[in-house]
């Protein structure tokens, strides 16, 4: 007796019953998936015209404001017109000084540093006819070095009380305070440097009164004087729209 083997192949009914069991596989045709393509081109258009719309909107409010052209001005600077420059803005420019009264401010003085391309408001200079240096009062540069002055360094509007103290061949001798409350007008440098964090010096300006101009600068120079910061506020012995209190 002979054995003999054959290889039967499924029939249709099998390959479509195993079909069914399996579910659904295949992947949207073309034209199923056209419709939501075409959505989506829709949407994109949408925003782009969105988009262009706001840029157009805020190009139309843009205003032409007064900026710095010069590379820096110092404090008590005169302006000229060579230190203007034309600078446009949009949004919120409450404040600023429009470019159409650029000219009312030429002869004023700064009374602040002021950088190239800084745009600026009238703060940023006297008033009109205000000279920097009231009536009987004096500018007086002086050089601070670690435990002179606050350790995060003296900004221009700060107020501070200036005190002469004992040098180290003066024992016994009393810290006396010089000017009660002065305004610093510059400042420039730092206590401690910020890339080393070694001991380095504070350079301010000081408007003081100028019964005390001896006294302070004959201070500076011996670097004998510390300084204080104080509230925000405090009335100076010195105006800056004015003399001495």
């Amino acid at each position: 007796m002979s054995l003999s083997s054959s290889t039967r192949t499924p029939s249709q009914g099998a390959r479509a019953a195993g079909r069914s069991a399996g579910g659904p596989n295949r992947l949207p045709s073309s034209r199923e998936r056209r419709p939501a393509l075409a959505a989506l081109a829709v949407i994109l258009i949408l925003l782009g015209a969105a988009g262009s719309a706001l840029i157009a909107l805020n190009s139309g409010n843009r205003s032409d404001f007064v900026a710095i052209s010069a590379d820096s001005l110092p404090p008590g600077h005169k302006l000229e017109a060579k230190d203007l420059s034309r600078g446009d803005l949009a949004g919120a420019t409450g404040g600023l000084i429009p470019w159409s009264q650029a000219s009312k401010y030429l002869g004023r003085y700064t009374t602040t540093w002021l950088y190239k391309d800084q745009f600026v408001t009238p703060e940023n200079f006297t008033k009109d006819g205000q000279q920097p240096i009231p009536s009987g009062a004096a500018l007086v540069g002086i050089s601070l070095e670690a435990g002179r002055a606050p350790s995060d360094g003296l900004d221009v509007g700060d107020i501070v009380s200036i005190t002469r103290v004992p040098t180290a061949n003066q024992d016994g001798t009393s810290a006396v305070t010089l000017v009660k409350a002065a305004m610093v007008t510059s400042s420039a440098g730092a206590i401690t440097d910020s890339k080393t964090s070694a001991n380095s010096s504070l350079n301010v300006t000081v408007l003081v009164p100028s019964d005390q101009i001896t006294t302070v600068g004959a201070a500076a120079a011996s670097k004998s004087l510390m300084l204080a910061k104080l509230a925000p506020g405090t009335k100076t012995d010195v105006e800056r729209n004015g003399g001495a209190n």
